[in-house]
């Protein structure tokens, strides 16, 4: 296989044609590592890394694409995926799976012969559908150690395919809840609900989300105070868009905006990415869960797959009926044995 070695962004406009043609034939498949996605990443959030986008082709066909950069972290010279942990679920190489075997095999020879300035390949948000074993067999015979363990879970919903289907999932007293959230909002107040569809309004509609974001929790406040977070956020909501990809929804209440789900719809499948609401207005009637709730009654209405709450294990997703995916952490050092 022929190897081909980016250092820049150039690489990503060299591969643009390619890369989600590939990646919709890999095993794992993902927004996270569209060409979008990954370019956009590497815009905002570059200052500090050295790129080192790595692809292989068998003749003419792209095979494989292993998106990594290099930093300093503690002193350790690491090797990560372009994306991160703070803005991606899903991260992986890219590549056919019958190439799978070979593709990792070079990884860590290039990795290990001819690359050879790092500490440590660490390797977040790794799906189980990945091919672990392939990993691991291609860094042992190189003399490397290799680790695994579970870094999170991302509870799924598998989508029936009627609404009544879906309550009857639930356990009874949950089943009670939402169904209860639900009337008791449009009793007591005038409810809609709209996804934006139109460009011209995406700007004043992400300014909104962001506020409503950043009212949920300090910990969101603090998350979107960074100036690249909120570019990179717009950005990825306006190629979404483009694509038909996102779903940024709004709950009004009485006519005022009181509840925000930024989701993005792929290989159809819903998945709820960010969400927001004001807790000093209207909690009493829940907007955060009734959105949620018109959200599933909508991915369920399009024939949706799976609704994918992402990562993280909070109480309301196995509420609602998410079973948890394990998503790994994989780390790869040196046998200091053998140093």
């Amino acid at each position: 296989m022929q190897l081909d070695i980016y250092q820049d962004a150039s690489g990503f406009e060299a591969l643009a044609g390619e890369w989600n043609l590939l990646l919709g034939r890999s095993g794992t498949d993902t927004i996270f590592l569209t060409h979008e996605w990954q370019h956009g990443w590497w815009r905002f959030f570059s200052p500090g890394r050295e790129l080192l986008l790595l692809s292989w082709r068998q003749g003419e066909e792209l095979v494989g694409i292993a998106p990594f950069y290099r930093q300093q972290l503690d002193g350790r010279r690491v090797i990560q995926l372009v994306g991160g942990t703070e803005v991606c679920d899903y991260l992986d190489i890219i590549t056919l799976p019958d190439y799978a075997d070979r593709v990792y095999q070079a990884i860590f020879e290039f990795l290990s012969t001819e690359l050879t300035d790092w500490d440590e390949i660490d390797f977040h948000c790794i799906p189980a559908a990945s091919p672990y074993q392939a990993l691991r067999e291609a860094a042992m015979k190189q003399g490397l150690v290799v680790q695994r363990r579970v870094e999170d879970v991302c509870p799924i919903v598998p989508l029936p395919a009627a609404w009544d289907d879906y309550l009857a999932m639930l356990n009874k007293k949950q089943r009670h809840e939402i169904r209860r959230k639900m009337r008791r909002a449009n009793r007591e107040a005038q409810v809609e609900w709209y996804m934006t569809s139109e460009s011209d309004r995406l700007s004043e509609d992400m300014e909104v989300f962001f506020d409503l974001h950043r009212k949920s929790s300090p910990d969101k406040e603090d998350f979107m105070s960074e100036p690249a977070m909120q570019r990179f956020f717009c950005e990825i909501a306006r190629l979404s868009l483009a694509r038909g990809w996102l779903e940024l929804s709004f709950l009004l209440i009485n006519g005022e905006k009181a509840a925000t789900m930024l989701c993005f719809v792929y290989d159809n499948q819903t998945l709820v990415y960010n969400s927001g609401y004001d807790p000093q207005q209207f909690s009493r009637l829940s907007p955060g869960i009734v959105l949620l709730g018109y959200h599933i009654q909508d991915s369920i209405a399009q024939g949706r797959t799976v609704f994918d709450f992402l990562r993280g294990d909070e109480v309301y997703k196995h509420r609602l009926g998410g079973q948890d995916l394990e998503v790994f952490q994989i780390t790869v050092r040196r046998d200091q044995e053998r140093v």
